[in-house]
């Protein structure tokens, strides 16, 4: 969205008209961004008052939309589990975590509102607006029911999953708190950190990480500033540096990230798609749906982006379980600045509208 449609907060030109035309000619096309921090229902809404152009959630995928399937997951459900959300301004992401089924919901402020000394560089008044009390106390020696007694899950606050929802607003905090989980004892925070030691070494190998989730893998994104800004890819690589560090290379991370390029994202995308297409043909997707509408899915997708290690590289990485086939349109009215892309599409225009004026064409809408 942000520099093919946007950039910051302003429509760019002919993003408008390109969005109408589409939706005249009944050409199917969904919204996918690895921005968020917000509700989908929000953000359409803003989207829709910012371009004049009626954008429903059925038609929108922000980098965090598929975790709501982790929610009520059939395999692992974590809707009842306690997870550590973060990124965002203030608590938007807690409600969207909330929103998507997640029961317990403990975002940073929580923690460091009730501990200030787990980072004592930040002032926990800044964080006491959007803090709610923890659902169970920190690990403390004192906390203990008897001396020398393991700390207890029943007992003490225990991370199940963390994920990153947006861009973290305070790294150093973030940064410390995914550590202290991530090297605790099974998630139960407050534990002592396994740090890596030569005697350690073959432990280490069976210690249980708590499940860590990425939704935005951009180093940098476009915005109001002349040059990109880095995303929520360099707070990744910033973590990975720091854990590294920490754990002398002796223990990988494990982590998940979704979002653009991903596969999972890309195929949670064309699952949204061909839902709207049936919702757009026949009023719905169930109506659709037992109709046999779509079966087959979509022949021809395109995928338009401004960047090229995310939009560019997943639409040409991307395979199908429906069998469509994927060009890539890079549009320079973003984060693309001009070059050799490190990821070759299908064509380079300068706007969202000629890309879809060059698909038109492909297509045999147009006259040549």
């Amino acid at each position: 969205i942000d520099g093919v449609l946007l950039r910051s907060s302003s429509p760019l030109p002919r993003a408008r008209h390109t969005l109408l035309t589409l939706q005249r000619l009944l050409i199917p096309f969904i919204l996918l961004t690895n921005g968020g921090g917000k509700h989908e229902r929000d953000r359409c809404a803003e989207l829709s008052s910012l371009l004049s152009v009626p954008i429903s959630p059925s038609m929108f995928i922000q980098s965090h939309t598929p975790f709501a399937d982790l929610a009520n997951s059939t395999t692992k459900p974590l809707a009842d589990k306690t997870i550590l959300v973060t990124g965002g301004d203030g608590e938007r992401c807690r409600q969207v975590a909330l929103s998507y089924g997640f029961k317990n919901v403990v975002i940073p402020a929580d923690i460091i509102t009730a501990c200030p000394s787990i980072w004592p560089f930040a002032s926990p008044q800044n964080y006491e607006s959007h803090a709610r009390p923890l659902p169970l106390p920190i690990s403390s020696p004192s906390s203990s029911s008897s001396p020398g007694s393991p700390p207890s899950r029943n007992k003490n606050l225990t991370i199940d999953a963390i994920f990153i929802f947006n861009d973290p607003r305070d790294w150093a905090l973030d940064t410390q708190i995914l550590l202290d989980v991530l090297l605790s004892d099974g998630g139960i925070l407050g534990t002592t950190p396994s740090l890596p030691s030569p005697i350690q070494q073959q432990q280490q190998q069976q210690h249980h990480q708590t499940p860590l989730y990425f939704s935005n893998p951009d180093l940098l994104f476009a915005s109001s500033h002349p040059s990109p800004r880095l995303g929520q890819g360099g707070f990744i690589a910033s973590f990975l540096g720091v854990w590294d560090a920490i754990t002398a290379g002796k223990r990988p991370l494990q982590y998940t990230t979704i979002g653009k390029p991903s596969q999972s994202t890309f195929e949670f995308a064309e699952k949204r798609l061909l839902e709207h297409r049936r919702e757009l043909l026949l009023g719905s997707p169930e109506r659709g749906a037992a109709q046999g509408e779509g079966k087959g899915g979509i022949r021809k997708i395109y995928m338009v982006g401004d960047n090229p290690e995310s939009d560019i590289a997943g639409g040409n990485g991307y395979r199908s379980p429906w069998g469509s086939h994927w060009d890539t349109v890079l549009v320079r009215s973003g984060v693309y600045g001009g070059g050799e892309p490190a990821h070759r599409p299908s064509v380079v225009v300068d706007d969202v509208w000629d890309a879809v004026q060059w698909a038109l064409e492909k297509e045999g809408w147009l006259d040549g």
